[in-house]
C-alpha cells in the first residue's frame, strides 16, 4: 500500500504504512476482531484516528488490509507445503510447521483465520465470514493437491482427499486454538506426529 497525503496538509504521513499494519495485524490476532477497539489501535500504531481513518478508512477496512497481509505470509507457508513429493511429507509440512509458528515467541499464539473471529457478535458477522472463507479456501487448497497425490498412487485407492484436507485442517486450527490457550510448542509437536500416525498407508 503506497502512503497518502496528508487531507490536511499535503504532506507524507510520518509513520509506516507497512509498521502500523503489522502492529494491528499482532492485536487483531491477540484479541479478535471485535476485542480490538479503536483506542487499542491508535495507541499502539502511535497516531491518531483521523491519520487511522486517513490512511486505512474504519476499522473493518484496517482489519481487511491487515488479513490480507497475514494471508500472503500464510500462503507462502501453504505453498512450501504443497510443493512437497509426497502427500504424508505435505501433512508432515503443514502439521510439524504449524507447530512451530503457532507458538513462535515472536509472534501472537495462534492464527488470526481462527483468532480474528473469537467471540464475533451480529455486527461482526461480515468478518466471521470472511475468515470462514479463507479457512475454506486453504482447505480447498490441500483438497487439490492430495487429489493429485491419489492420481499419482501416492494415496491408496480407499483414502478420500476431501477427508484428508478436512482431517488436516480440523488437526491446524485445533492446533492454533490450543496455542492460543499457551500450549508449548512440544506439545504441538506431539499433536502434529500422533495426527500423522493416521496417515494412509
Amino acid at each position: 500500500m503506497k502512503k497518502k497525503s496528508s487531507p490536511e496538509s499535503g504532506r507524507p504521513r510520518s509513520f509506516n504504512i507497512n509498521v502500523a499494519l503489522d502492529t494491528a495485524l499482532r492485536l487483531f490476532r491477540e484479541k479478535g476482531y471485535e476485542g480490538t477497539s479503536l483506542s487499542d489501535l491508535t495507541k499502539a500504531m502511535g497516531i491518531n484516528r483521523p491519520s487511522l481513518y486517513a490512511a486505512f478508512g474504519d476499522k473493518r477496512a484496517l482489519f481487511e488490509n491487515a488479513l490480507q497481509r497475514y494471508s500472503d505470509f500464510y500462503h507462502v507457508y501453504l505453498r512450501e507445503a504443497l510443493q512437497q513429493e509426497t502427500g504424508r511429507a505435505v501433512a508432515e509440512h503443514l502439521l510439524l510447521n504449524s507447530a512451530r509458528l503457532l507458538a513462535d515467541p515472536q509472534n501472537p499464539r495462534g492464527c488470526l483465520f481462527v483468532q480474528g473471529a473469537l467471540a464475533c457478535g451480529e455486527g461482526a458477522e461480515s468478518v466471521r465470514q470472511e475468515l470462514i472463507n479463507h479457512r475454506g479456501k486453504v482447505e480447498k487448497e490441500i483438497r487439490r493437491r492430495l487429489k493429485r497425490a491419489k492420481a499419482d498412487g501416492d494415496l491408496p485407492p480407499t483414502a478420500s482427499p476431501a477427508d484428508l484436507a478436512a482431517f488436516l485442517a480440523s488437526v491446524m486450527y485445533g492446533m492454533s486454538v490450543r496455542a492460543a490457550s499457551g500450549k508449548s510448542r512440544a506439545e504441538l509437536k506431539r499433536v502434529a506426529e500422533t495426527a500423522l500416525q493416521a496417515w494412509p498407508k
